[in-house]
């Protein structure tokens, strides 16, 4: 982290606008930790938040997030995308407005791993001039990339070793972060499953994956994802990255994990 920053510190005084994003299901805990940095550099840029993946979170509480994001004007603006299938253009054509009229404008893209952060640079340029990928960790180095009239800078994706374990737990649900920074995929798929219990979301999952409504839920959805080995036995590790991947990638039904003043800590 302290790495990242540095990086990212040497080259802030030469944009003119940082653009944050994070995933739609969970924004309080998909923060960058680079927006609160020591340095406090960060906070000396007009700054537009952009959460990435609506259309695998719960349109209602996305609303309710946009609602609470946008209150008091701590960013410049706030905006929701389907980034596979959504035009950027609005953002855009907001971003266009502080273009220098002597230069291009120069935009700091931030976000942790996995979050849409390269997808939305190569929205912004219009050009897939960065790796887009679903591996935490793709984009390793500070690069600059230009189009449409921006001079774009990706920065690493950072994680905060010091967030809270909760944090930590659902970004691995989230395919942010390695699950075995949480004791494993099964530890992370049991703990998913028991947080979707106690949020009462669960049914989501059965609904689609059409499960019973009791029994050992790890064990049903190995039987019900055919990860059986020989005596007919759920491979239950399997089970669990399967699990999680399918969550992650939104095969599930849209699911929003955390609301304002709600956030995911100790789970």
């Amino acid at each position: 982290m302290a790495r990242g920053e540095r990086k990212l510190g040497e080259v802030v005084d030469k944009l003119d606008v940082l653009v944050e994003v994070r995933d739609a299901r969970a924004p309080f805990s998909t923060s960058s930790p680079l927006m609160s940095g020591k340095t406090g550099l960060l906070r000396l840029k007009p700054v537009f938040l952009v959460l990435s993946k609506k259309d695998l979170a719960d349109p209602d509480r996305t609303g309710v997030w946009l609602d609470n994001l946008r209150v008091g004007m701590s960013y410049a603006d706030v905006r929701a995308f389907d980034l596979h299938n959504d035009s950027v253009g609005s953002l855009i054509s907001a971003l266009v407005k502080l273009r220098p009229v002597h230069r291009e404008l120069r935009v700091g893209v931030i976000g942790i791993p996995n979050v849409g952060k390269s997808m939305f640079l190569n929205k912004l340029v219009g050009r897939s001039r960065a790796n887009v990928g679903g591996i935490p960790g793709i984009t390793r180095e500070v690069g600059w990339y230009k189009g449409n009239g921006f001079l774009v800078v990706d920065s690493p994706g950072i994680l905060d070793p010091h967030s809270e374990p909760g944090v930590h737990q659902v970004l691995s649900w989230l395919g942010c972060a390695k699950a075995d920074v949480v004791g494993g995929y099964e530890n992370a798929a049991v703990g998913l499953i028991r947080f979707l219990h106690a949020r009462l979301l669960w049914d989501k999952v059965t609904d689609v994956w059409d499960l019973p409504d009791s029994g050992d839920a790890l064990e049903l959805v190995g039987r019900r994802l055919g990860c059986l080995v020989a005596g007919g036995v759920v491979n239950r590790e399997l089970a669990a990255r399967r699990f999680l991947d399918s969550f992650a990638s939104g095969k599930l039904a849209p699911v929003t994990l955390e609301l304002p003043g709600d956030p995911i800590l100790n789970t």
